[in-house]
């Protein structure tokens, strides 16, 4: 399947640069940032947003942060991102089964093995990527329990960045980039 557009011919000098970038980074040609090339600005934006969320945190776990990557990319329903946030989820010692919950193949009570705040920013993911968004104030009061206000700022601003590029990929309809083969929503 091909996005609803193709890439401009010329792309910028500097939006090359973001290109390049992104490929080492990533291993592939990214065709968002190609396609994101038809507005530089919106490309520049995009690029410097994706440099800046967080990807890894002193205070905050890897895991958690793929957790919550991954757990946003399925509320989104976008095939692209899971695909793109899914990707080596082993490494970051998630399992299948777990792996399970986040697609909502299986119920969170059926897995043990998420901690409680992985159970609570789980949770969070999914409340972030809904519309209209809602925060009961019982769950709140248990988030600030279990996280600081700048883990929380680090799951809402991961989460809002993945909803992000769900709209703006899908509204572009760009496939997923091949990095898993079972990233398809069914």
């Amino acid at each position: 399947m091909d996005a609803f557009i193709n890439p401009p011919e010329k792309i910028p000098f500097y939006i090359r640069i973001g290109i390049w970038i992104s490929r080492k980074v990533t291993g592939k040609d990214m065709l968002p940032a190609r396609i994101l090339a038809w507005y530089p600005k919106a490309a520049i934006g995009s690029g410097v947003l994706e440099s800046l969320v967080a990807h890894r945190d002193d205070k905050l776990n890897e895991r958690i942060i793929k957790i919550v990557r991954i757990q946003a990319s399925f509320a989104a329903a976008c095939d692209f991102c899971i695909d793109m946030n899914s990707y080596q989820f082993e490494e970051k010692h998630i399992t299948l089964d777990e792996l399970m919950v986040l697609q909502g193949r299986k119920q969170i009570g059926e897995v043990h093995t998420f901690s409680q705040r992985e159970n609570l920013a789980i949770q969070y993911a999914k409340l972030i990527s809904q519309t209209p968004l809602q925060f009961p104030p019982i769950f709140v009061e248990e988030l600030k329990q279990h996280f600081n206000e700048r883990e929380i700022v680090i799951l809402a601003s991961t989460a809002a960045q993945v909803n992000y590029w769900a709209r703006l990929i899908q509204a572009l309809g760009i496939p997923p980039a091949g990095f898993t083969d079972w990233c398809k929503i069914d």
